[in-house]
């Protein structure tokens, strides 16, 4: 099968996370036997802010760890006939142009022979519904949402049994235990400070706990204004600035623990849909604790595969449990484990996308014969 995907940016992961997902489920797509191709604008911010705060040596680690991924860079005058005349399937990520949407559709409606899908890894369905709705998605044989909660609010919009759920996961070729363990201390948060919408969260549930519970606690991320970094400097965390998202895996190793604290929308709007780092941080090894969050859809098994806390106090005694009782760390990374190898892989993802196509061109074979 021959895959176009266009992504906002493959090159940059700078507050970007849908870059992690798709590095994975294309290298998982190319293990299988299909041809990838991969189109991102030269306009992505996400990739500006990269180069404009790491310059070129920012892209070094990406660039060795994916060595057969590559991503074209295209503007305003690309000739998508030409570029998508012989695909199989194309998927475009919500965080495109509308133009580019759109054009992408009136191929498919003149008779282009490619599945079309749309793909929506974001909360703009619920906190920003007509920038969604401002997309000419008409042509578009599908929606790929990764949570139900997302993919409800699509069908409420009309695509019904044409919406797939399709959750993110983690590349286990590049994320999982380190082959020898090494000395392990305090704790490592990765993540963005962003727009203050979990302030309070990461303070009940990260800062405040790490430090009553004496541990060391290390912070790596983007969008850190300097109220945030002060704020860290006073519960003695430790700013490690941008952490590229291939190197996340060694800074896992190095430490006791991780926490999820998930933003407002994945809580209140979005529940069930954790952030990509749950994933990952499972596949590493590496116990996981997490703020409130409800895990709707079942993808994990709350008390064995992580733990929750519902209050400050408890947070804080799950850091001091899971820094203290060997078994109980043991028991989470194990089971932690199973479960991502077992269901939450690329290749698991890589194989459901293979089992949509199946399902929609058997579909339209019948449409047709009708």
């Amino acid at each position: 099968m021959r895959v176009t995907y266009f992504a906002h940016s493959l090159l940059s992961c700078w507050n970007h996370g849908n870059a992690h997902f798709l590095r994975g489920v294309l290298r998982a797509l190319i293990r299988k036997g299909n041809e990838v191709a991969a189109f991102e604008p030269t306009s992505a911010w996400s990739l500006a802010h990269l180069l404009a705060d790491h310059g070129q040596g920012g892209l070094a680690p990406y660039l060795a760890a994916y060595p057969e991924l590559c991503s074209n860079q295209y503007g305003a005058d690309l000739d998508l006939a030409a570029v998508l005349a012989d695909q199989d399937l194309v998927i475009v990520h919500e965080w495109n142009e509308p133009w580019l949407v759109a054009a992408i559709g009136r191929l498919r409606k003149r008779g282009a022979r490619f599945t079309l899908l749309f793909h929506d890894t974001h909360h703009r369905a619920v906190s920003d519904p007509e920038a969604i709705r401002h997309f000419d998605l008409d042509g578009y044989d599908g929606v790929l949402a990764f949570g139900e909660a997302l993919a409800r609010i699509y069908r409420r919009w009309g695509w019904g049994d044409r919406v797939f759920v399709w959750h993110e996961a983690a590349d286990t070729s590049l994320f999982h235990p380190p082959v020898e363990d090494e000395e392990r201390e305090g704790l490592v948060w990765i993540g963005n400070w962003g727009d203050g919408e979990r302030t309070e969260e990461l303070a009940a549930f990260l800062l405040r706990p790490a430090r009553r519970a004496g541990l060391s606690l290390d912070i790596h991320g983007v969008r850190y204004p300097q109220a945030a970094l002060e704020t860290l400097s006073r519960h003695g965390a430790r700013y490690r600035d941008w952490l590229p998202n291939v190197l996340a895996p060694g800074a896992f190793s190095r430490h006791i623990a991780t926490v999820h604290v998930p933003r407002h929308f994945y809580v209140e709007a979005l529940p069930g849909i954790p952030t990509i780092r749950v994933f990952e941080a499972l596949a590493c090894g590496i116990p996981l604790l997490s703020a409130p969050w409800h895990d709707t859809e079942g993808l994990f098994r709350v008390g064995e595969d992580y733990l929750l806390a519902r209050t400050e106090a408890e947070m804080c005694a799950h850091m001091r449990a899971v820094a203290q009782d060997r078994d109980l760390a043991a028991s989470l990374v194990a089971n932690g484990l199973m479960t991502i190898r077992e269901r939450h892989s690329c290749a698991h993802r890589a194989q459901e996308l293979i089992a949509i196509i199946s399902r929609l061109r058997s579909e339209t074979r019948l449409e047709v014969a009708r």
